[in-house]
């Protein structure tokens, strides 16, 4: 879908669909005046019938109407006359999405001005949203179905806006594009069956990546490199599979070559059967959204490959499969990470933090600006916070603001967790330096307890993006591209733009 920025006038402009707000009680704005009058007030004559409340999101089709270029006229309610929140927006712009889904017409206009909303600037805040809106909706996973999904007829979407307000507007759109693509690649690698994307597979992604970005350095370390690196917490994950462990590195040279880059590690965990702690057998095909942490890292290059952000960006991709065999690590046994720190594993299941704690030793050689990580870590974090909300944790308090400044900003918020001292003491082994796990208290907190241990060079933080990456179950089952606008946001903040 194409969405283009004018500045004219609604009633003036030739077009499948119009679609103009209604706010209740039959409370037209400034743009729904304009378009009664041009049509002989054909709008006022619809809403005394009593077809439409205002409510937001309700719709109402008008076709042929006199005065007028458009085909059709879509009048959507507003609600009452006072700001909207983000999630009202979104579900008034979805709801017009799918209006026009259901018809034939190649394009539509967007005159939706007048709406204000609480949280949000009436330019680029409201149109950004709303674009990301409209291009996420458009996403389709049909790549293992024999019939496809039928080409959609809607092509272009126009958004109107004043003139002092086209180029926010503009910058909003091409912001949003560059994130709906970034979060489209993400579904797409999450939903991927684990036959197909594997470590190998991922990295070959990362290649071809490469090779389509000049700016762009990519370097793979094989289950040699690893174990020869000394990453012996790494390497214990995928030694029970078939599928050989690969952590992937990234490096975008967009600003000076001494700037210090922002660092983003995801977890890759392709395939997580539990190892030898086997999970449950229901429910365990949603195992292969484990690597939506390394997914939503390639999502958020893609987007600053496309907008050209002028920062220094790393990108490590910690990929194993975690599978149960005769060479596959055991609970008791005791590792030595890449740090020297030594780790008895108490529980085979909890292998995301082993991949990650080698993989922050690493991302200390780049000197960085910052270090996130971003896992689908816990369970708990499920518990603790469902399905709407990331866990954030971090041991620099600027780092945690920006994170949950830029996730109000994107829509996709995060919650900070406690990293007190106390909690560290769960992990306490009496044979190790720590176990890798912290008991059945707090576990989204002493994971993140445990992660911290490596991540004292630098300014850190960890998304534990467990309830929110994918969506369970139903017709709408499937990865949810997130938390790409968040880093994204975080991006965007720190170059500016």
């Amino acid at each position: 879908m194409e969405l283009v920025v004018k500045s004219v006038a609604a009633a003036s402009l030739k077009t499948a669909t119009l679609v103009i707000p209604v706010g209740e009680k039959r409370a037209l704005g400034t743009v729904a005046q304009a378009v009664d009058l041009a049509s002989e007030g054909a709008i006022s004559a619809a809403l005394k019938r009593g077809d439409l409340v205002g409510k937001p999101g309700q719709t109402l089709l008008l076709h042929a109407v006199a005065g007028l270029k458009a085909e059709r006229v879509l009048l959507v309610g507003s609600g009452k006359d006072e700001a909207l929140g983000d999630r009202t927006w979104r579900k008034l712009v979805a709801s017009v999405a799918g209006v026009l889904k259901g018809l034939n017409g190649a394009d539509a206009v967007l005159a939706l001005d007048d709406i204000a909303l609480s949280n949000r600037d009436a330019g680029y805040g409201k149109y950004r949203l709303l674009a990301e809106t409209l291009l996420d909706g458009e996403y389709v996973f049909d790549r293992f179905k024999s019939q496809k999904a039928e080409p959609r007829a809607l092509k272009k979407v126009t958004l109107l806006t004043t003139k002092l307000g086209q180029a926010d507007v503009e910058r909003a759109v091409r912001h949003a594009n560059a994130i709906a693509t970034g979060m489209a690649y993400t579904r797409d690698l999450g939903n991927l069956p684990p036959n197909l994307c594997h470590p190998s597979y991922l990295a070959e992604q990362a290649k071809e990546l490469g090779k389509a970005h000049k700016g762009l350095k990519v370097d793979v370390l094989d289950e040699k490199k690893i174990k020869d690196l000394g990453m012996g917490a790494f390497y214990a994950v995928g030694q029970g599979s078939d599928q050989p462990p690969r952590l992937i590195v990234l490096n975008y040279q967009g600003a000076k070559k001494g700037d210090k880059p922002f660092v983003l590690v995801g977890k890759g965990i392709t395939f997580d059967t539990g190892g030898i702690s086997l999970k449950p057998g229901a429910g365990m095909d949603e195992m292969k959204y484990d690597m939506c942490g390394a997914a939503s890292v390639f999502g958020t290059l893609r987007a600053v490959l496309e907008l050209q952000l002028p920062i220094n960006l790393v990108c490590l991709l910690a990929c194993a499969e975690n599978m149960p065999s005769g060479g596959a690590t055991r609970p008791g046994d005791i590792v030595t990470t890449m740090s020297g720190q030594t780790v008895e594993i108490l529980n085979t299941d909890a292998e995301g933090r082993l991949v990650l704690c080698d993989t922050l030793t690493y991302a200390e050689r780049f000197k960085p600006q910052a270090v996130i990580d971003i896992a689908t870590l816990t369970g708990a974090c499920i518990v603790a916070l469902g399905s709407h909300t990331s866990g954030l944790m971090g041991n620099n308090d600027a780092l945690v603001s920006q994170l949950l400044e830029a996730g109000k900003r994107a829509d996709d918020r995060a919650w900070q967790l406690p990293l007190f001292d106390e909690y560290q003491e769960q992990l306490d082994s009496p044979f190790a330096d720590m176990g890798n796990i912290g008991g059945p208290k707090a576990g989204t907190i002493t994971a993140g307890c445990f992660l911290s241990r490596f991540a004292k060079a630098y300014d850190w933080a960890h998304l534990d993006i467990a309830g929110t990456a994918w969506i369970s179950g139903g017709k709408d089952k499937g990865a949810s591209g997130r938390p790409v606008p968040l880093l994204t946001q975080y991006l965007l903040d720190r170059a500016g733009a």
